[in-house]
């Protein structure tokens, strides 16, 4: 098989070149026919012209093969094919009339002529090459070929409709584009007009018998997308998508990376921006470590980080299976990049003390953290344990080694907590806030929301009861949350960690909060079934710890602008060392003897705002904020949406 694509490519090639040289002679004596106004060429102009014109085949010919002319395929001819037409051409006429000069001073040969002959050689040679590729572009399609419209007259646009017109193997035919840019509707790309805006999509799907709609707006926010797919959906017209715009690292789209709608292109955000020079200086060169390495942040992190080409990069992580899975990642990606790895917990002393004075860390990227909701509510204990007392022993063991920076991962939760979960997250904000003040090291908090498609998170969830028929759960009908991307959410705490001078709570833009509601019946709008009537929805109630909304600041932080328009700074809130100390040292101590309803009343103290507080509470028994909560709670399983 390739024997035969390779025989066929140098007849192509072969047949080209024939093409060629047979047109400078028809070129040569059409430049004599119009030089003497179409008619009658005089008898010594003729024999000039035949005379000279083996002279001007050669030298053209070598200057054609200088220039390349072969190398380009006549099937996808393009403009800059046309230009190094003309410059072969151009140098051809230069070396030509050169030679003609010094052997016969021109004679016969009038002044006209080479301009004439360089105007028709260009015209023969691209016109050629033009008409192969708008016969093979614009050729007949089959009666199954697919009737396209196309979201996007833009860059991404015209590089998608170039590539329709080529397909052989599964003919496109693209119909028309839609564009809400008025200066392009009425315009035709590649022969394809733009024949309106979005909004008219669901007349021109029907009027013109659309059998695929393309999204080609790579670059478009997420309220746009969930717009345009909202149109889309209306039609009942299949509908695909191209990339987002950082996945287009060539430049190119194409019909192979057509790809299903995910509810992550509608809740995702426009791309952002970034210091990189700021976070390389920062990061190159460095021994960073990264606990939680294994987990969705922690992974995303150590991705990034390994980018930026530290000296050395230290994994850290109590989950087996994790660990050895970013390890070999890693490994694979970036071979020359120093890695280590260590499975252990960020509680066991004995154990961190040995891998700082092994390794040595200078940045320290804190993501080790228990996160679901409704199980740290009666596991208070691990809660505690894993994330007050795990980031003391890794703050404090980061400032006794001199680390220069110390960047610990938190969440909206622990925001006025209604949850074990988050006010564990905030006293260990509490403990790195005040411990900077009085340590050498940097400690920097990042604060968001939710992470899409991470473990535990409610799209991997809700798509798995889509693929099993049904129905999906909801605990409430208003209940919102804020998302956004693992690779946003780990690149803009990167930004943070080089922004941070020590002791600052760093709060990410998360954009508009949406319905967890709007999320099941897009998903399952996108699977192309109907909420209600292929798959159910049920609303459980409220879970224990569960709010209806989250917040990213509280109202004493007065949240105050950065110079990242993506990245918020809340006040620092001070909290007494000593007592500081003295209550952490009572939460170990109660942790050791398992008693529960102490450390309950202990976290507390440390976060008086916790309002889900109860001071009666038992192993297995879930307490619940209120009894309108408790009321609504009906033992739904959902997992909670978290990273």
């Amino acid at each position: 098989m390739i024997q035969r694509v390779a025989t066929f490519s140098i007849s192509n090639r072969r047949l080209a070149i024939l093409h060629d040289l047979c047109m400078i002679p028809v070129a040569w004596i059409g430049a004599y026919w119009l030089r003497f106004n179409l008619g009658v060429i005089p008898g010594n102009y003729l024999d000039s012209a035949l005379g000279n014109m083996l002279i001007v085949l050669v030298f053209q010919g070598v200057v054609f093969r200088y220039f390349g002319l072969y190398r380009g395929v006549w099937r996808f001819a393009s403009l800059p094919d046309l230009i190094r037409i003309a410059k072969a051409v151009m140098v051809g006429i230069a070396f030509s009339a050169t030679i003609l000069f010094i052997t016969t001073r021109m004679d016969g040969v009038p002044r006209s002529v080479f301009p004439l002959y360089g105007l028709l050689l260009v015209s023969l040679l691209g016109g050629s090459r033009f008409i192969v590729r708008w016969s093979k572009d614009r050729g007949i399609y089959a009666d199954n070929a697919k009737r396209v419209l196309i979201v996007g007259a833009g860059r991404a646009g015209e590089m998608l409709v170039r590539d329709l017109l080529r397909a052989r193997d599964e003919l496109y035919q693209p119909v028309g584009f839609v564009d809400d840019n008025k200066a392009r509707q009425g315009r035709e790309i590649h022969g394809v007009r733009v024949l309106g805006a979005c909004e008219e999509i669901i007349d021109f799907a029907d009027r013109l018998d659309i059998n695929l709609i393309v999204l080609a707006i790579p670059s478009s926010d997420s309220a746009n997308m969930r717009r345009v797919v909202g149109l889309c959906e209306k039609t009942g017209v299949p509908f695909r998508t191209v990339p987002p715009l950082e996945h287009l690292m060539s430049g190119q789209v194409n019909i192979s990376e057509l790809r299903e709608v995910l509810i992550d292109d509608l809740l995702g955000r426009e791309p952002i921006s970034l210091d990189w020079n700021a976070i390389d200086q920062e990061l190159k060169g460095k021994r960073v470590l990264v606990t939680g390495a294994g987990g969705s942040i922690g992974s995303e992190l150590c991705r990034q980080i390994a980018r930026l080409k530290p000296s050395h990069l230290i994994l850290l992580d109590s989950s087996e299976f994790n660990l050895y899975s970013i390890e070999n990642e890693l490994l694979k990606s970036f071979p020359k990049i120093a890695i280590t790895r260590w499975l252990n917990d960020v509680v066991d002393h004995v154990a961190i003390e040995k891998i700082f004075r092994h390794s040595k860390p200078e940045v320290v990227f804190h993501a080790a953290a228990y996160k679901h909701v409704p199980m740290l509510e009666d596991q208070i204990r691990e809660a505690a344990r894993n994330n007050i007392l795990g980031t003391r022993t890794m703050a404090e063991f980061a400032d006794r080694f001199g680390c220069e920076a110390f960047v610990m991962i938190s969440t909206d939760k622990a925001v006025n907590p209604a949850n074990v979960m988050g006010t564990s997250k905030r006293a260990a904000e509490i403990f790195c806030q005040n411990l900077n003040q009085r340590s050498a090291t940097r400690f920097v908090t990042v604060r968001f929301g939710n992470v899409l498609g991470s473990a535990g998170s409610v799209v991997p969830l809700f798509r798995q009861q889509i693929e099993s028929g049904g129905p999906i759960t909801v605990t409430h009908r208003e209940i919102t949350r804020y998302f956004m991307t693992v690779q946003e959410a780990s690149q803009l705490i990167l930004q943070a960690s080089v922004m941070g001078r020590g002791g600052e709570i760093f709060v990410l833009d998360m954009g508009e909060p949406i319905k967890i509601s709007y999320l099941a019946e897009e998903m399952i709008r996108l699977s192309g079934k109907v909420p209600g009537e292929d798959i159910d929805i049920i609303y459980t109630g409220l879970r224990p710890g569960e709010k209806l909304y989250e917040e990213l600041f509280h109202e004493k932080e007065a949240l105050q602008s950065t110079t990242h328009e993506k990245i918020l700074l809340a006040r620092y809130r001070e909290f007494e060392w000593e007592r500081l100390n003295e209550v952490m040292d009572e939460i170990k101590l109660a942790c050791a003897e398992y008693d529960e309803k102490q450390v309950r009343s202990l976290m507390k103290k440390l976060v008086p705002e916790w309002s889900g507080y109860r001071a009666k509470a038992s192993h297995k028994t879930i307490t619940i904020a209120n009894q309108d909560e408790a009321a609504s709670e009906v033992g739904a399983t959902v997992l909670h949406l978290r990273r």
